[in-house]
């Protein structure tokens, strides 16, 4: 038998829970919600990184749809509600291959259904536009994590890719990260900066996640954990999900890009800019200068690294499919994930170590974060602070 094959075998006990997939922002962009337009019961390659037959052919488990909408989105919180809802037309729509899960149990439930268990993930704290009150409304929705940032600040936290304003969180920062372990809802801190990270550590009760983020020290991206972060998750017991994105794990295609968005400024254009012209002249540099390929033992290194600081325990896969344009070869989308198994064991890593990277950390992780909620809402009631009182 081969390792791939071991891979699979493995993959049909224990299957993948995914901690980060944008599918349903991609739906929004690229088809108005419409899923007859973009029909994920058949092979969608040309358009997505995602369908059903690819989740199976991935070995995937479980999934933590993103309900990602951009920080700059006129009015985040309706938005986000659009993205639930396109979840929950996903869940009525495929209801033989994938279940509505809200606790650590429906994840079990649906293994044993032969389901893939559908969780939702909201990917940055302007979603609940400094209100506990919002807060408390996703999580009554389904949402069982809320990435703290995404790419910029937020009133009350500093982002990995933004300038530092509140050095970490604020008053209120903590009152939210409080009030998400009294629910259960899980404090993801991807995408936040190191002083958000160490702050949010210091102030929740429940294990924190990381949905889709790698080591800082294999490669050097703001988005990154630093390994004192990861020296952490041990006393906290949460995980961190390593993700795929080219640009994010291989220190090549950090300094292309670096490059890239140099050349632009070169030229007088924003690095964000996705002008005609702008496009022009990315593509005569990419021509000039090849993009780097990240690969399946790039992602590997990563996880060797994880688990040599924070052990196998605390490590998990979120892979952000349909939310980079860029993906590794041999992880091209969601039916990829056998590969890094096959790599994993021919490094020498056992079935029972996989096992928990697969599937049963992350719904250990789940489970606690329940258990946390149970104990504090039997203590006190929902926080009605605001941004205002305690930040002024």
């Amino acid at each position: 038998m081969t390792s791939l094959d071991e891979a699979r075998a493995l993959l049909r006990e224990f299957p993948v829970v995914d901690g980060h997939n944008d599918l349903p922002w991609a739906l929004r962009e690229k088809a108005g919600y419409d899923l007859d337009r973009l029909d994920i019961a058949g092979h969608q390659h040309e358009h997505l990184h995602t369908d059903i037959p690819r989740l199976r052919a991935g070995g995937v488990g479980a999934q933590y749809w993103s309900v990602y909408v951009p920080a700059e989105q006129p009015d985040p919180v309706a938005a986000t509600l659009e993205q639930i809802d396109c979840v929950r037309q996903l869940l009525d729509r495929y209801q033989a291959d994938l279940a509505p899960a809200l606790t650590a149990a429906d994840m079990e439930a649906a293994r044993g259904e032969g389901r893939i268990a559908s969780l939702m993930g909201a990917e940055g704290g302007h979603s609940i536009a400094n209100s506990l009150g919002t807060l408390r409304g996703l999580y009554a929705l389904g949402v069982r994590y809320m990435t703290l940032t995404h790419n910029s600040n937020v009133d009350w936290a500093d982002s990995a890719t933004d300038e530092p304003k509140a050095n970490g969180l604020t008053a209120f920062g903590r009152e939210v990260v409080r009030e998400m372990n009294r629910l259960g809802m899980l404090v993801d801190l991807s995408h936040v900066a190191p002083l958000t990270m160490r702050d949010a550590l210091d102030a929740t009760s429940a294990p924190v996640v990381f949905s889709h983020s790698s080591a800082r020290a294999v490669c050097d991206h703001p988005r990154n954990i630093p390994d004192d972060v990861l020296e952490r998750l041990p006393a906290n017991g949460g995980m961190a999900m390593v993700t795929f994105v080219p640009k994010f794990v291989l220190q090549a295609a950090v300094d292309w890009t670096a490059a890239a968005d140099e050349n632009l400024r070169a030229h007088g254009l924003h690095h964000l800019d996705t002008t005609a012209e702008a496009m022009k002249v990315h593509r005569a540099f990419e021509e000039r200068t090849p993009r780097p390929v990240a690969t399946v033992p790039v992602i590997a290194d990563h996880l060797d690294h994880m688990r040599e600081v924070a052990g196998i325990d605390h490590l998990g896969i979120g892979g952000d499919y349909d939310g980079t344009a860029f993906t590794p070869d041999g992880l091209s989308d969601v039916s990829g994930y056998p590969n890094l198994l096959a790599e994993l064991l021919d490094r020498g890593w056992s079935k029972a170590d996989l096992a928990k990277l697969t599937w049963q950390n992350a719904v250990r992780v789940l489970g606690a974060a329940e258990d946390v909620a149970r104990d504090l809402r039997s203590r006190r009631g929902p926080s009605n602070a605001t941004i205002e009182s305690l930040d002024g």
